[in-house]
């Protein structure tokens, strides 16, 4: 195999303080948040012809300028395809990201997860947890904001995967969520989910630095891969590739622990992806197209996709596969115009033959 210019560099040992971090607070993990959820979503009628069903946020956060959805995942992601997996604590649960907006916002909050109960479709339920750096300076712990734009993210087994733009991948552990006493320290937030390790984009040659905008998992085949993905507007780079993960470390497969590089790559997807995700072998690809503007779903190979031109809401963001449900996730950032829904995969990707 022909050496990639693009390459995921692990982070030195030395980096990683988590575990010095949590001899000094309570770490109760996702079942604590699960089991103190404080929001309530409302089932919706989501706007645009590929939507099957979906809810939006509590108007606080449906409405905020401060914070914008990004990331999409779900325990179907985290525990495979199987029907009688996919549950977290036998709840079906979402993941999504979001980033704070603005100078501010990036500098004192960086970015978030809401974990939903969508076990009762009725009536889900959330709660935000703070994603966080664990930083030692002058023999003291702090806590620094993740500022990264949380485009999109993974859940795989125990780790949580984030996209962190020209700077790569972070990487967190669902069970090491804390909660804390001082919401001083954690900008008012009861859970703090604290940085594990990183991955550090690196180009080699002549090739553009690779933006890691969203991901998506692919659970097809004997290998598991995480699919990383660029936005860009036409005449811009706007790349896909694809990762293999290790099932025992649940972390990316490197050459002795080295660079991890891609087992696949293409360029000039489409403009303006927002989020890629495989269905059993067939890419299926959201697009934004401006605000107040209906977003685009993509479906087929790179080279040969196919234009479904305006099924989506407005601002269309992340994407991930829900084999259980037969459906695919995504969500959607303009302020007021928030929702998170699915798409029928029989309708959209593998319609059946005409008779």
């Amino acid at each position: 195999m022909v050496a990639s210019p693009y390459r995921l560099v692990p982070a030195r040992s030395d980096r990683r303080l988590s575990e010095r971090f949590f001899g000094r607070f309570r770490r109760v993990g996702l079942r604590g948040v699960l089991a103190d959820l404080d929001r309530r979503a409302t089932p919706a009628q989501v706007p645009g012809e590929a939507v099957a069903e979906g809810f939006t946020w509590e108007e606080r956060d449906a409405s905020t300028d401060r914070w914008w959805p990004q990331g999409v995942t779900t325990s179907a992601d985290a525990y495979g395809p199987d029907p009688q997996s996919g549950t977290y604590a036998g709840r079906l649960v979402l993941l999504a990201s979001w980033y704070a907006h603005g100078a501010l916002g990036w500098l004192l909050l960086g970015s978030r997860v809401s974990v939903v109960d969508l076990t009762d479709p009725a009536d889900p339920r959330y709660r935000h947890v703070l994603l966080v750096e664990p930083r030692r300076r002058f023999g003291l712990h702090r806590l620094r904001p993740v500022r990264v734009h949380a485009g999109g993210i993974v859940w795989y087994g125990d780790h949580l995967f984030v996209a962190g733009s020209s700077r790569g991948i972070r990487v967190f552990r669902v069970d090491d969520v804390v909660r804390v006493r001082n919401r001083w320290r954690t900008r008012g937030y009861r859970y703090v989910l604290p940085q594990l390790t990183t991955y550090d984009a690196s180009t080699t040659g002549d090739a553009r630095p690779m933006t890691y905008s969203f991901l998506s998992l692919d659970r097809a085949g004997d290998v598991d891969h995480l699919v990383a993905g660029e936005y860009g507007r036409k005449g811009a780079t706007h790349r896909l590739l694809r990762y293999e993960l290790d099932r025992a470390t649940q972390l990316l497969r490197g050459v002795e622990a080295g660079p991890a590089e891609p087992v696949e790559a293409h360029d000039g997807v489409a403009p303006r992806m927002q989020g890629a995700v495989l269905v059993d072998g067939t890419w299926v690809i959201t697009a934004s197209a401006g605000e107040d503007v209906a977003g685009d779903l993509w479906v087929g190979r790179p080279g040969a996709l196919h234009r479904h031109r305006g099924v989506l809401p407005t601002g269309p963001e992340d994407i991930t596969w829900w084999p259980q449900r037969g459906q695919l996730w995504t969500l959607t950032e303009w302020p007021g115009r928030r929702w998170v829904y699915g798409i029928d995969v029989d309708r959209w990707v593998r319609p059946a033959p005409p008779a």
